[in-house]
């Protein structure tokens, strides 16, 4: 049977186009509330944690100026120190910005604001999922290797965004309108990791579409609304298992990060048209309450170049190679 009630319904949609384009005007798109597009820059001293030199989330002018100074010499790197017996920081080129990040005026110690300590609230019980985040001592296989490390993995394009000593640069391309929805794609060069967000049309209720039901992924699945000037990025179904963000901050599949961006064009830091961002991580298997972070976007100074970081290339092998090497010489009798 044909359905005429949906024909009409159709011819009138139809009319009312014509009449828009009456005089070979198509009708305006309605203009999402801020555009993202860009490539941006989260380079700062400011990490997630608060290192053990500051007890407050904001820090006095000569307490920055304290930490900074050592730091400068190097892009914001402690050279020679006993963390760093190799001199990596000494012979890589780390990208840690201008120093401590300007939020709102005040020189902040951390991403974190909650917990007030500016750490990671973590259970009790997650000792074991913490130090999956560390730098590990089994060298058997390629997959007892952290996923950063095998280039699978970085803190520069998933969920939250955050900083690391180096490649800080992450791209926006945002398409779409307020109206229809669109799309925003994140993107990090370091380990080639696109995160995609579907915007929500104006009005529709975030969830995810059933064709994605039961669908999880490393990057978990971002679902994005508009309030007011503010676009609202949830994100849940990341896979099971334990996932690295970066080494102080891990989630499992049944997290749930909750991020806000928004374009402001006189900036909350060091200069105009900058994207203030804030996130909320909540994983009840980890940690004993939501983690909240504030960051600031500047706009970057140049392009996104290649990072060439993927799994299987040479430093993996070296680093296995090497174990082998030490268990050789172990049983030799050497040290």
């Amino acid at each position: 049977m044909i359905d005429r009630r949906g024909m009409l319904a159709a011819a009138a949609a139809w009319v009312g186009v014509g009449a828009a384009w009456a005089g070979g005007r198509r009708p305006a798109p309605a203009k999402a509330p801020a555009d993202l597009t860009g490539v941006w820059t989260n380079a700062w001293y400011t990490k997630l944690e608060r290192p053990a030199a500051f007890k407050a989330l904001a820090a006095t002018p000569a307490e920055a100026a304290a930490y900074e100074a050592p730091r400068r010499a190097h892009g914001g790197e402690i050279i020679d120190s006993p963390q760093d017996a190799l001199g990596q920081n000494a012979t890589e080129f780390p990208d840690n910005g201008p120093g401590l990040a300007r939020i709102r005026g005040e020189l902040r110690t951390s991403w974190i604001v909650d917990p007030a300590d500016g750490k990671v609230p973590w259970r009790p019980d997650a000792a074991t999922a913490r130090a999956l985040g560390q730098p590990s001592a089994n060298f058997d296989n390629p997959e007892a290797r952290d996923t950063e490390e095998r280039c699978l993995t970085n803190p520069g394009a998933a969920a939250p965004i955050l900083n690391d000593h180096d490649a800080n640069l992450v791209q926006f391309v945002q398409t779409g309108d307020a109206r229809t929805g669109g799309w925003l794609a994140i993107y990090g060069e370091k380990n080639h990791q696109v995160r995609i967000v579907r915007i929500l049309p104006a009005g529709q209720t975030p969830q995810i579409d059933p064709r994605e039901q039961g669908v999880t992924d490393w990057l978990g699945t971002s679902l994005g609304h508009w309030e007011g000037a503010t676009l609202v990025v949830e994100t849940s179904a990341f896979r099971p298992g334990i996932t690295l963000i970066n080494r102080q901050l891990l989630v499992t599949g049944t997290a749930r990060v909750t991020e806000r961006f928004t374009r402001t064009p006189t900036g909350t830091g060091a200069g105009p048209g900058e994207i203030a961002y804030t996130f909320q991580v909540t994983d009840e298997t980890l940690y004993t309450q939501p983690i909240r972070g504030e960051m600031v976007f500047r706009p970057a100074e140049g392009a996104i170049y290649e990072y060439a970081c993927h799994e299987g290339n040479y430093g993996l092998p070296n680093i296995l190679a090497g174990a082998r090497a030490t268990e050789a010489l172990a049983a030799k009798g050497g040290k």
